[in-house]
């Protein structure tokens, strides 16, 4: 599981489509640092296992990871191409600071960039989610996009769903919410407690 803390931006530098796979090849340099072959490292949100190391002289490197049809399908790591830069986070350990929410690196849908709205130090984004997600949105509750943990600020469910965050200097600056652009696809994972107990009042009733 992860914390939706991004911990770098890392670029795909190759990408290898298959009848029904692709292997992304992904430049590195903090999520690399005590790396193993079968951890799991979070791109753009999507829980993704490294499956070959290859050192770079400046101490980083390149790492690599299989992504399956139904991630592809699911994801917006369908979309992304070679050169894009991608937020990455390594599995969380039992001494790892919870400093966002438990994440689990599963995306649940794929969300719009509506609108973004800059302020004196922040800026407000707002993202169209799909309907099918949208009950699960609750005003001050956390929200995963692509891999960010973040609290929604805004959020109403007609004419079309959307929720809005408001991102402080740092996520702007750190991760690839900076520059997502009306428009962009972005991953959305919601809070899985929320999933838990509507599956279990469901089973009550």
């Amino acid at each position: 599981m992860f914390t939706g803390i991004v911990e770098e931006l890392g670029t795909l530098v190759v990408r290898e489509d298959g009848a029904d796979s692709a292997v992304l090849r992904i430049r590195a340099r903090k999520a690399l640092e005590d790396v193993a072959l079968g951890d799991s490292i979070a791109v753009n949100g999507v829980c993704l296992t490294v499956t070959g190391v290859q050192p770079g002289e400046d101490g980083g490197g390149v790492w690599n990871t299989d992504v399956m049809a139904e991630t592809l399908r699911r994801s917006s790591l369908g979309r992304v191409g070679a050169g894009e830069r991608v937020n990455l986070e390594r599995a969380v350990t039992p001494t790892t600071r919870l400093g966002g929410h438990i994440v689990q690196g599963h995306v649940d849908g794929v969300g719009t960039v509506v609108s973004r709205t800059p302020g004196d130090d922040w800026e407000v984004v707002r993202i169209a989610v799909p309907a099918d997600l949208a009950r699960y949105l609750v005003e001050k509750g956390s929200i995963t996009v692509d891999g960010v943990s973040l609290t929604v600020s805004a959020l109403a469910d007609a004419p079309e769903p959307w929720f809005e965050v408001s991102l402080i200097p740092t996520t702007l600056r750190e991760t690839t919410l900076g520059e997502r652009a009306p428009g962009d696809p972005v991953n959305l994972e919601v809070d899985v407690i929320a999933k838990y107990v509507e599956r279990l009042l469901g089973a009550r009733r």
